[in-house]
């Protein structure tokens, strides 16, 4: 056999290249079913009239480039996944220092309102110490028991007593009246 003959028989220069109308068979047949099955193999191959063994050829390379293209998006969809979780990520420490910041104000507040409370109430028991000194400085002038002796009363507008008249007046006054 002469080299003219070889290139006739051997099945590397028999095959013919497939036509668009051929390829739009074929990609309708992948798109039903990606495997190829024998008894497929062999009706395509009689129906665009070229051997058996170009339409498996096809089928394996269609087939390779389908599973590239599938990975390809399947990590496009999963970038985007991760784009979205991360900046979702971002925005939540965003979040939370935010919500950090608000509960850092909130217990100053809350600190600062027990404390004037606690000032308050510190303040207000010895409002209420005084009042009822100044209660028992004018029991004791309205008895008698104060050096000026008469009978005295507790002024309207309330005034302050002076410390020095207050502690005379404990002094004097019977100890069952201290609270």
């Amino acid at each position: 056999m002469d080299f003219q003959s070889q290139k006739l028989y051997s099945p590397k220069f028999n095959k013919k290249r497939l036509n668009q109308e051929q390829v739009k068979l074929l990609e309708r047949s992948f798109s039903a079913s990606k495997k190829l099955e024998p008894e497929l193999k062999l009706q395509l191959a009689n129906k665009l009239d070229v051997p058996p063994r170009q339409v498996a050829i096809w089928y394996q390379n269609k087939r390779a480039r389908w599973k590239t293209q599938s990975l390809e998006l399947d990590y496009s969809t999963l970038q985007v996944k991760l784009d979205n979780a991360l900046s979702e990520k971002r925005r939540l420490e965003k979040d939370v220092k935010y919500l950090q910041e608000e509960l850092r104000k909130a217990q100053e507040m809350m600190f600062s309102m027990n404390s004037t409370q606690r000032d308050y109430h510190h303040h207000h028991h010895h409002q209420q110490q005084n009042h009822q000194q100044q209660l028992n400085f004018v029991s004791c002038k309205s008895t008698g028991s104060s050096e000026e002796g008469g009978s005295s009363s507790f002024h309207e507008d309330h005034e302050v007593l002076q410390i020095d008249e207050l502690y005379a007046c404990l002094i004097g006054a019977d100890k069952s009246t201290w609270s």
